[in-house]
């Protein structure tokens, strides 16, 4: 999708340093963190919300778990824990059209998250 940031992101057409990237996936660090760790993993291929996202999509689900922990790792954060959001449509609180895995931490995060 041309018009969509993070598509951009993955593309590189628009400048972002990336702490990490695969066939499938990108991750980098928030531009308006909530904590002291705050991480996003996005796909490369243009997804709007996981709503969309079928069984077939499983193996796309996995990788964005398995590389949300890794980031949690290569961050120092996995030891005392972190958070997953995945935010949906408007109610859900999701910003950008774009499905994004939340990589939270390096504080004590609050329930519930409001």
């Amino acid at each position: 999708m041309s018009e969509c940031l993070f598509c951009k992101i993955a593309a590189r057409t628009i400048p972002a340093t990336l702490i990490y990237e695969d066939e499938m996936l990108v991750a980098f660090d928030d531009v308006n963190p909530q904590a002291p760790t705050h991480t996003l993993v996005i796909p490369r291929k243009h997804v709007v919300s996981i709503a969309e996202l079928h069984d077939s999509d499983v193996g796309l689900l996995g990788r964005l778990m398995l590389v949300g922990n890794k980031i949690a790792q290569q961050k120092g954060i996995a030891g005392d824990g972190y958070r997953f959001v995945v935010n949906t449509g408007v109610h859900g609180g999701q910003s950008v059209s774009h499905l994004h895995l939340h990589v939270l931490g390096g504080r004590h995060l609050a329930w519930p998250p409001g």
